[in-house]
């Protein structure tokens, strides 16, 4: 009986980045499975958004490959076995395959949530706004702000913001969701709805690589977890091994302060 191989929605072999003479990603070896939820984790700087961004080419790799379903990104191969950067129309074909939902909402602050959201449809996919409307109107319900689709984005809190930006993603229909520490720029007060979103969103079987630094929500959401330091993967595994049986001195290290908060407020059991 012959076996289908399945391919990893994204895959990333020996990649490296650098910015002039700083090295920013050292051989990165990572694949991520459809439907599974990947979260990198690490110290600032560490280039954990620079490997997000790797992987949708908004940041361009100098070394190895990035496959989005078997597809290369940024790059096509010669008869000689060597890259060269493919077409603009090239690599937007792959990227199209994922979205991204930034630190920082980077709605346009003249148009309605609505407008926000229908945009990317009718720019980049070339949507009948009639045809776009309704898909960007099933997103924000989807986000849970169809009552805020006629506000501009200074009526709205940052959560509110931030859920127009997950909506924006997902109207395109994506086959993976790449989310930047989606919670940072918001007061502690918005961060759970927020939160929620994502976590109904992976419920769902959506394919997503996250950064963050919430490490109990990494813990409850993840199937995996990345921990990274100096551009380089230190380590890979489950929540349970890496979160709360920790064996790597140096992810030790990084958890101390969230374990010692943890224990004092009763989130840990074990």
């Amino acid at each position: 009986m012959i076996q289908s191989v399945t391919v990893p929605m994204i895959s990333m072999r020996n990649v490296g980045k650098s910015f002039g003479a700083m090295r920013a990603l050292t051989g990165i070896n990572l694949d991520v499975e459809s439907g599974e939820v990947v979260t990198l984790i690490g110290p600032s700087g560490s280039g954990k958004t620079t490997l997000l961004r790797c992987m949708n080419f908004l940041e361009t790799y100098d070394e190895g490959e990035v496959s989005i379903h078997g597809a290369l990104l940024g790059y096509r191969r010669q008869p000689d076995g060597s890259l060269m950067r493919e077409s603009e129309r090239g690599i937007a074909e792959v990227r199209a395959r994922v979205a991204m939902v930034f630190q920082q909402f980077n709605l346009w602050p003249h148009m309605t949530a609505l407008a926000n959201v229908m945009t990317p449809l009718t720019l980049s996919k070339g949507m009948k706004a009639a045809a776009a409307r309704q898909i960007a109107g099933a997103a924000l319900e989807r986000v849970g702000l169809s009552d805020k689709a006629d506000s501009l984005p200074a009526k709205l809190s940052g959560g509110q913001q931030q859920r127009v930006g997950i909506a924006r993603a997902l109207a395109v229909n994506p086959e993976v969701m790449l989310l930047d520490e989606p919670t940072s720029a918001l007061d502690p007060e918005l961060v759970d709805e927020v939160l929620e979103v994502i976590k109904s969103l992976s419920r769902d079987g959506m394919t997503m690589v996250m950064v963050t630094h919430e490490m109990s929500f990494a813990a409850e959401v993840s199937d995996r977890i990345v921990f990274m330091e100096k551009g380089q993967v230190v380590t890979i595994g489950t929540p349970r091994d890496l979160i709360y049986a920790p064996v790597h001195a140096r992810l030790k290290s990084f958890l101390q302060p969230w374990i010692r908060r943890s224990l004092a407020g009763g989130v840990i059991a074990q």
